[in-house]
């Protein structure tokens, strides 16, 4: 969200819409700012972060960090594949993070015109990239550029989360986890921001303090 005024806002329109998600806010940590400078170094970071835990991709950031200075494309590509690998990236992410840049300084990705797309253009030309799935794109719509309704409908601790305040028999998958949050547009970047705070404190707590599982 842009500002504190967009944030109370769609937070109110949120608690109006959905009870469960008003009940969330109760139990819930204030919402982290998420927001990231938008550009090739936060884009990459995005794609380290990908199905690794946080302190994992952390620890392989700051040794890629700290190899590719200044972080831009060129000094990007000035690194092989295998120095990549050195770095700790994986093969697959070695190649992606590479080839983000190739189609950045061949301008077939224009970063700094993204703000200027809507949504759907935005997730195409990011999805055009080899490594940038939909996941990737969303969050750095999120992240990055700060879209109000991008809705990361795949993402596993959001299914996990949305389940648990539902009370559903199983975890919802991708349409209906878009049929549930419909009612949320045009905010459902808030509601997903609510989920995964929900997921840390509510989801994940009896885990953390080895409880019972109770659900």
């Amino acid at each position: 969200m842009k500002n504190d005024g967009n944030i109370t806002a769609a937070l109110e329109f949120i608690r109006t819409q959905d009870p469960d998600f008003a009940h969330a806010l109760t139990l819930i940590q204030p919402l982290p700012e998420r927001r990231r400078p938008a550009g090739f170094e936060h884009l990459t970071k995005i794609i380290i972060e990908q199905q690794v835990s946080l302190a994992s991709a952390e620890a392989i950031w700051q040794r890629l960090s700290g190899a590719v200075t200044p972080f831009v494309p060129e000094r990007m590509l000035a690194h092989s594949e295998e120095a990549l690998r050195a770095l700790g990236l994986s093969r697959q992410k070695a190649r992606y993070c590479r080839a983000l840049a190739e189609e950045i300084q061949s301008n077939r990705l224009l970063l700094k015109t993204l703000h200027e797309r809507d949504d759907e253009e935005v997730l195409s030309q990011l999805t055009c990239v080899k490594g940038i799935g939909r996941w990737t794109a969303e969050i750095y719509m999120i992240s990055c550029l700060g879209r109000t309704d991008i809705w990361p409908a795949g993402d596993v601790a959001l299914q996990t989360a949305f389940g648990h305040l539902k009370r559903l028999p199983t975890r919802p998958d991708a349409a209906k986890m878009d049929e549930l949050a419909e009612p949320l547009r045009p905010y459902r970047t808030v509601a997903a921001r609510i989920l995964w705070r929900y997921y840390a404190d509510v989801v994940q707590a009896p885990t953390r303090k080895k409880a019972p599982n109770k659900d």
